[in-house]
């Protein structure tokens, strides 16, 4: 346990900050979720509108710093993918 006061600060401050990340990064995979979900049920009216929140979504945790800039590119380019898939 820390005993200099800085030090103890950190920690509460680090707390404090891995838990709102947990928040964050739960919620992005949650709407990856929710957008494999609406893919495998095939329900295309709301496909598009979903994919439109899910790449927000990932944008967001890149500049939150959730996930690195280049696992956000690639999670939009699969899901472009995925999208175009169904599509066709």
């Amino acid at each position: 346990m820390a005993n200099i006061k800085s030090a103890k600060k950190r920690i509460l401050v680090t707390e404090k900050k891995t838990a709102q990340n947990r928040v964050l990064k739960s919620a992005f995979k949650t709407q990856l979720k929710k957008f494999d979900a609406a893919l495998s049920s095939e329900n295309t009216a709301d496909l598009d509108a979903l994919y439109k929140e899910t790449v927000s979504q990932v944008d967001k945790a890149v500049v939150k710093g959730i996930i690195h800039k280049n696992k956000g590119a690639h999670k939009k380019a699969q899901l472009a993918k995925k999208m175009m898939a169904v599509a066709k």
